[in-house]
């Protein structure tokens, strides 16, 4: 049997419940997570309280939640492959490798985008 699909603000609901369900999910089984929003919590009201323009504020603190968004789809991305298969394969170490790269990627981004405002490159 098919799934009768929701629209309008009944859909609006239930997206917004999954997707707070997904954050708390990651909030408890994912370490990484965890200790991004702690640097998230010491540095979004720093960026706030800095002396710079409204434009570099916004850079700075969508740079933050930029991890964040690739945080989750790593953790998604590597909680998916360890339900296909549990035994070592290269494309599932693919998957997870390159996951982990757009974190990487992303807190290199933080890292150029806070270095340059702060050092006002």
């Amino acid at each position: 049997m098919f799934k009768t699909k929701t629209a309008g603000f009944s859909r609006l609901y239930y997206a917004s419940k999954y997707s707070i369900n997904g954050l708390k999910l990651a909030f408890i089984s994912e370490p990484a997570i965890r200790q991004e929003l702690a640097a998230i919590a010491l540095l979004l009201p720093l960026a706030c309280y800095l002396d710079v323009s409204l434009s570099e504020k916004l850079l700075m603190i969508m740079s933050l939640f930029i991890v964040i968004i690739a945080e989750l789809l790593n953790s998604s991305i590597e909680a998916l492959a360890d339900r296909v298969s549990d035994e070592v394969h290269i494309l599932i170490g693919k998957a997870k490798d390159i996951g982990s790269a757009a974190v990487f990627v992303s807190l290199l981004l933080v890292a150029i985008v806070w270095g340059s405002v702060l050092l006002k490159i």
